[in-house]
This record gives structure tokens, C-alpha cells and sequence, in this order.
């Protein structure tokens, strides 16, 4: 109970807490998602990118090695034109890279087990490289993510190191993996809602079983309780056995539903 509790202190400070990502909201693809997991009391989402198209300069120095600051030249969160990345690249003074970055999410799950059908969710719908990370004071977190990104240089040192007709055909390619990814992003929000019913079937149904064993617990102390009062007649027997019998029957009927 004290881990539920603590849970709930977590989830109330994460989604009280303001949104500080560049564009200050959720994105629009990646709404409906967000708002179906943080509406369940089991889950919470902690960050979130529908999927991107990006132009960064300076994002690597000489040596390939990743710099900390870079600047960004254009971002887009839908298929993006020549023309623009062309006009983005003027401003490039340093090493520009045109990159598209898939839906990526990362849900904190209130147990294990419910980050393990989050993760099935995630698998099932193609971000197979989703991954759960449990920490030291017992936060599960979920990972969702794929590998169909991209990510290509365009410019060294300012200098345009393609043509505008491989631009073009980079935005091709970079323009159908958004595509793809608008198509999981549906079809992990899809598993999800039938995850999500089948799970409060599965509870129903446990419910249903708790009642059954109720009912035959209590046949059972029934029945020891005739067996050691030898007063009890043999018609009043089969009374008591015909009522039980209409409880049982009724229990079944329960567990159809």
C-alpha cells in the first residue's frame, strides 16, 4: 500500500509540473496516447516526441564526436520540403546534419507487471526497441522506441557537401518514415485500448472466481456442519442439498457473464 501511495505522489508531481520541452506542449499525433495512459491510474507518461524531422548545425565537432550545444536550423513534426531545408542550411556555419527521430515515449507503470503489458503494447505495434528500466527506489519505467531514424550530414565547416537533388531525395526517404511512424503511433494506441480491455476482463473475471470459491467455502462448512449433528432428518437433508444446489447454479451463471 505505502508503494501505491508513493506512486500517486509521483504521478500527481509529474503532471503538475510545467512542460518545459521547446515546444511547451504535447505533440498533436502523440496526444491521444499520452492522455489514454496518464486517464489510467497504473501509468504516467514522464516525456514525449510524436517523431521529427530536424536540421542541427554544429552537432558534431571534427571527430565525429557529439558536441553538447548545437544549434537548431529547422524542426518539423510533418513531411518536410527541399525548399526549406535548403533556405534552413544558409544559416549552417558549422557541421549540419539532417536527421528524422521516431515517436519516442517513456511511461512510469505503477508495478511490473504493468510496465510488462505496456511493453507487449510497444512490441506488438513495431518499436522494438522499447525497454523497461526499474531503478534503486523502485520507479518502473517504460522506454518506447524504434530504430527506423536517420541521420545524414549535409554540410562541413558551413560548406554544402550534397546537392539539392540528394536533399530532395533524402526528405523522400526521411518524409515516409514519418509516415510509418504516424501508422505505429495508431497501432500502439489501437493494442493498447485492447490491452487495456482485456486486462479489466481478466480483473472481472477474478472477481467472479472469488465469489465461486465464497460460495463452495460455504457448501462445504454446510455440509461438515450436517455431518456432526446426527438430529438432522434425511428429508431435511435433501432440503439443504436442493438449496445448495440453486447456489451453485447461480454461481455459474456468474461466471458466463
Amino acid at each position: 500500500m505505502a508503494r501505491l501511495a508513493e506512486f500517486g505522489r509521483w504521478k500527481a508531481q509529474s503532471l503538475g509540473r510545467a512542460d518545459l520541452s521547446r515546444k511547451g506542449s504535447v505533440d498533436a499525433d502523440a496526444a491521444p496516447v499520452v492522455e489514454r495512459l496518464n486517464a489510467r491510474e497504473e501509468f504516467f507518461t514522464t516525456s514525449s516526441c510524436a517523431g521529427r524531422v530536424l536540421l542541427l548545425d554544429g552537432s558534431t565537432n571534427d571527430s565525429g564526436i557529439q558536441k553538447q550545444h548545437c544549434r537548431w536550423l529547422l524542426v518539423t513534426h510533418r513531411p518536410c520540403v527541399k525548399d526549406d531545408v535548403v533556405a534552413a542550411l544558409k544559416g549552417a556555419t558549422s557541421n549540419a546534419v539532417l536527421k528524422f527521430e521516431p515517436f519516442i515515449l517513456h511511461v512510469q507503470c505503477r508495478t511490473l507487471q504493468d510496465a510488462q503489458t505496456l511493453h507487449s503494447v510497444a512490441i506488438e505495434s513495431g518499436f522494438r526497441n522499447s525497454g523497461i528500466t526499474v531503478g534503486k527506489r523502485g520507479k518502473t519505467m517504460l522506454a518506447v522506441r524504434s530504430t527506423h531514424g536517420l541521420e545524414v550530414p549535409l554540410s562541413h565547416k558551413g560548406k554544402l557537401m550534397v546537392t539539392e537533388e540528394y536533399i530532395e531525395f533524402l526528405l523522400t526517404i526521411a518524409n515516409q518514415k514519418m509516415e510509418e511512424n504516424k501508422k505505429r503511433i495508431e497501432r500502439f494506441y489501437s493494442c493498447l485500448q485492447h490491452a487495456l480491455e482485456r486486462k479489466a476482463t481478466s480483473s472481472s473475471h477474478s472477481e467472479i472466481q472469488e465469489k465461486n470459491n465464497a460460495l463452495c467455502t460455504h457448501k462445504t462448512n454446510r455440509n461438515q456442519g450436517k455431518a456432526r449433528d446426527p438430529s438432522v432428518t434425511e428429508d431435511y437433508e435433501k432440503e439443504l442439498e436442493g438449496d445448495d444446489g440453486l447456489g451453485i447454479s447461480a454461481a455459474f451463471l456468474l461466471e458466463d457473464d
